[in-house]
């Protein structure tokens, strides 16, 4: 239970703090993250030729975004103002192997330059993102789910 006499703010930034000493995730390494992880993504004979097809030369105004995005959803930073599903709903081509390569990149790419604590607070908000994201870009109710190629039935 909090105070309720406390600003929103101090309790925004005692919250913050507290996320800080749990999981050593600062803005710092919020941007150290977003530009390590695209300059995977922008490298990747998969995924990368679907970002550059959308982004095309405005990766600094991508990257920023996405700074502000995850210092958003890591430490309630407010920053970002989009819509990451209806973003990804303009974009046609992307697939459900897309988001797994993605997240491997990103997990990768976590566990590379994070702490674990860091890592795994990351990694767990990206699996979550994207669970998400693939729900409303993919799930279509009474529609029967095929199986992988080699599954068992």
């Amino acid at each position: 239970m909090h105070n309720t006499d406390e600003p929103a703010a101090e309790r925004r930034a005692r919250i913050v703090e507290g996320i800080v000493e749990r999981t050593g995730v600062t803005e710092e390494l919020v941007h150290d993250l977003v530009h390590t992880f695209y300059g995977k993504v922008r490298q990747d004979a998969f995924i990368g030729p679907i970002f550059d097809r959308v982004i095309g030369d405005n990766w600094d105004v991508h990257l920023a975004k996405m700074c502000d995005f995850w210092s958003s959803v890591m430490l309630m930073s407010g920053r970002y103002k989009g819509n990451p599903m209806v973003s990804h709903m303009r974009i046609k081509t992307i697939q459900p192997p897309h988001f797994e390569r993605w997240l491997e990149l990103f997990r990768e790419t976590a566990h590379e330059i994070c702490e674990p604590e860091a890592a795994a607070a990351f990694c767990g908000r990206a699996d979550n993102i994207a669970r998400s994201l693939q729900m409303g870009l993919f799930f279509r109710p009474g529609a029967t789910p095929s199986a992988a190629p080699g599954a068992a039935p």
